[in-house]
């Protein structure tokens, strides 16, 4: 059976995610960091479905958590098929640079960019002697288009695009995938600072006239897990913006 670790996995994209994952079969485990209570009633809701999800807890900007949890899941399993790198942070409300301070520019890198990192780095050689496995990164339109007053958020989501595109060349070889999803204006938690004027002109400027769903970014992390011939793409989920 395959399987499937969805960093960021207990709500919001990551938690449609997983859900898609465990739909199709696979052996899911889902990691979280600091919300435990969530967590664990993601993990009974998916129960109540059918679905046995294992949690695994770790920050994925701290070296060693990630290490300790990917020690934990090859204690579980052999083989680690796909990889989503999900996790990621943004400011509880734009700011433009000029108020955005080192420490909030350091921390949303930290989670968005050197948690994909680490988490890449520590499947890599598991992926490489199996000659299989599949990494996708989650990205945004913002790291493509860049967007104002969330420069620090842009910027790390831009770099996982780059990222994505380097490391599918250097894994190739290795018959291991490198892709990246780039969601667009997506119904979550994560928006909840807009007002309601700027959720109206963000609907406005979508060509498909609605907002996405968690659900649509799972279908393409789907596609991407079993399209053994495409690496070092980004699939925009937008609807058409920005296009």
């Amino acid at each position: 059976m395959k399987t499937a670790l969805i960093t960021g996995g207990t709500k919001g994209i990551g938690k449609a995610i997983a859900l898609a994952f465990l739909q199709q079969g696979y052996e899911v485990v889902i990691n979280y960091s600091n919300d435990e209570k969530t967590a664990i009633e993601t993990q009974e809701e998916f129960n109540i479905l059918g679905f046995c999800p294992i949690l695994l807890r770790a920050d994925v900007s701290n070296e060693q958590q990630v290490k300790g949890m990917f020690r934990e899941f090859f204690q579980l399993y052999s083989h680690l098929d796909v990889l989503v790198n999900n996790a990621g942070i943004c400011l509880e409300k734009n700011k433009v640079i000029q108020t955005t301070s080192l420490l909030e520019w350091n921390k949303i890198i930290a989670v968005n960019a050197t948690g994909a990192f680490l988490c890449s780095r520590e499947v890599a050689d598991n992926m490489i002697c199996f000659g299989s496995g599949c990494i996708i990164n989650i990205s945004s339109i913002w790291g493509e288009v860049g967007a104002s007053c969330e420069v620090a958020y842009s910027a790390s989501k831009g770099a996982i695009i780059s990222f994505t595109k380097a490391l599918a060349k250097e894994l190739a070889p290795s018959k291991v995938r490198v892709n990246c999803v780039s969601p667009g204006f997506i119904d979550t938690k994560m928006n909840a600072h807009l007002t309601s004027q700027e959720y109206e002109e963000l609907i406005d400027s979508i060509p498909i006239g609605r907002v996405g769903t968690g659900a649509d970014v799972a279908k393409a992390c789907l596609y991407l897990a079993e399209a053994d011939y495409v690496t070092g793409e980004v699939l925009s989920v937008g609807g058409g913006y920005a296009k």
